[in-house]
């Protein structure tokens, strides 16, 4: 398999990308986000840890059977429950792949795992062969083998092959080596592990020290033939590799990567890095390589000059290439249904993308507020029609404010709560607030306010205003996020987005006791230990 010039690309945002987010992600953001990297047309995408809550389970199984193209992986500790948890989440997948991990370096082996290398040699052994029960794709993580004695791991590697495993995945996992060193690792396994050309070499590093990409170009250049990554790099701590990042080099530089290849359709870049920025609800920075706003800008007059003159003079690729397309003006409230239809086509959405009727319906309404609508109004007006739910508890009917200078602010709103309407007027700091505190009162829920974001999607005075809210409720972090040309209405529309979180998370509780009881009523083993970051990821 070492010979193989097609790069693997392995998509880890659903699984490491949201461990890091402040706030967990509904069934559907996740079934949103896994369409999108699907379209980016990734060879793996691990979606998910099934055995770590009911919900990780059902959002896995969902994805296996809705998402088609790539291989759906899931991740599982060297621990049957593990595995049988990930086994049956994916028995619907076309194609499945799971993948099971174990600490080999001897300060994970020593402090966290307490065993000796021989130990977790068997334990994860025997994981391997137990996964091959449900499919003959079974990937194998040595963590935190950036720092495992290159003997150990050459040890552990060949076990694991000799057991089933069809890929070997060699993480840097704390993001603690350099280039020339990650690459020794790689050299040294494709010299001394005898059976290493039955298995996919594999790698996945983190960023904290900033070399996450360039460790694993360095991983492909000397014999890896998978890399793991997230969109926008997102991950634990400092992040993951990101993978926008590899596929452009590797897709750019062919006079050094050649004859190394990914199947990646780069013109889906842009679009799925900003809708993982909008539902993960981590803004990319201005800077950030392949998808930032400032990539392909050009300030400097001497820069300008040369891009006029020839556009390769400063930019080494283009912008089309990563699917960035310029905004047009041409529609209007008198723009029919067709027209819209046409104009999401050219975008590089399918009719399966959205409700046509909805997105319409919004679209008029905007456009007889702004008079004209930009592409990225058009885009936005989907985005937020796909976070709304058919289950959705709380509904916003009406909302009226009003602010005077040197008076307290006041606010009316009325609810649709599961088909009833509620109204309640409150009094506040200012509009926002006076809103929120109307919504409190019928609501009944006491929410904490940890973050509150408010940004211009377009440009000029008429642009639309995103609000993007991270509250708290019982200890655990819910992201809401709301669209509209009124700042008070957009946030919100933030605020109910979060109410309805919060009520699909207490049903997914009662779902989950349910599920504890059913088991102990059947007097199943006992679950394995409660999860940890250290555990969650390699």
């Amino acid at each position: 398999m070492s010979g193989d010039n097609r790069i693997w690309i392995f998509d880890t945002t659903l699984r490491d990308g949201e461990q890091a987010l402040r706030a967990s992600l509904s069934q559907k953001e996740k079934i949103q986000l896994a369409q999108a990297i699907a379209r980016l047309n990734v060879d793996v995408m691990e979606v998910g840890f099934p055995v770590s809550s009911p919900g990780d389970f059902d959002s896995v199984q969902r994805i296996a059977r809705e998402v088609k193209g790539p291989i759906i992986c899931g991740l599982a500790r060297a621990v049957a429950a593990d595995i049988e948890a990930c086994g049956e989440a994916l028995k619907a997948a076309e194609r499945r792949r799971i993948h099971t991990f174990i600490a080999t370096s001897p300060l994970h082996l020593q402090y966290k795992l307490r065993k000796t290398l021989a130990q977790a040699t068997e334990q994860a052994v025997a994981a391997i062969k137990l996964a091959s029960r449900y499919t003959d794709d079974i990937e194998f993580s040595c963590e935190d083998a950036g720092r495992t004695p290159i003997d150990d791991l050459c040890w552990i590697v060949e076990r694991a092959i000799a057991a089933g495993a069809t890929t070997i995945n060699i993480p840097d996992t704390v993001g603690y080596t350099i280039p020339n060193e990650f690459a020794a690792i790689i050299t040294a396994l494709r010299l001394k592990v005898p059976n290493i050309d039955k298995a996919r070499l594999s790698v996945h590093c983190h960023n904290d020290l900033g070399l996450a990409v360039a460790n694993s170009i360095s991983a492909i250049q000397a014999g890896a033939r998978q890399v793991e990554c997230t969109v926008n790099g997102i991950g634990e701590r400092a992040g993951n590799c990101s993978l926008e990042e590899v596929a452009m080099i590797i897709n750019t530089r062919k006079d050094v990567m050649a004859p190394l290849f990914t199947d990646i359709k780069t013109s889906e870049i842009y679009r799925s890095s900003h809708l993982v920025s909008q539902i993960c609800n981590m803004p990319i920075q201005p800077n950030k390589a392949i998808v930032g706003e400032n990539a392909f800008a050009h300030s400097s007059g001497i820069h300008q000059d040369g891009m006029l003159k020839a556009q390769n003079t400063y930019e080494i690729m283009s912008p089309e290439q990563v699917g960035i397309r310029q905004s047009e003006l041409n529609l209007t409230s008198r723009s029919g249904r067709h027209v819209i239809q046409h104009r999401l086509a050219e975008l590089g959405y399918s009719q399966h993308d959205y409700d046509l009727e909805a997105v319409y319906k919004s679209f008029v309404a905007l456009a007889d507020e702004k008079g004209r609508v930009f592409d990225y109004d058009l885009e936005a007006l989907v985005f937020f029609q796909n976070l709304k739910e058919a289950d959705d508890y709380y509904q916003l009917e009406f909302l009226s404010s009003s602010t005077h200078t040197g008076h307290v602010a006041s606010a009316t709103v009325g609810l649709m709560c599961n088909g009833e309407l509620l109204t309640e007027a409150a009094t506040g700091n200012g509009p926002v607030e006076a809103a929120f505190n109307a919504i409190t009162r019928i609501s009944k829920l006491q929410i904490k306010m940890v973050d509150f974001n408010l940004q211009a999607k377009g440009s000029g005075e008429d642009a639309l205003g995103q609000v993007d809210i991270t509250a708290e409720h019982e200890g655990q972090r819910f992201h809401g996020a709301g669209l509209a040309t009124d700042i008070v209405r957009s946030s919100v529309l933030a605020y109910v987005h979060v109410l309805n979180m919060i009520q699909r998370a207490q049903r997914i509780f009662v779902h989950k006791q349910a599920y504890k009881q059913a088991h102990k009523q059947q007097q199943q083993p006992a679950e394995p230990a409660p999860l940890t970051s250290a555990a969650g990821g390699v």
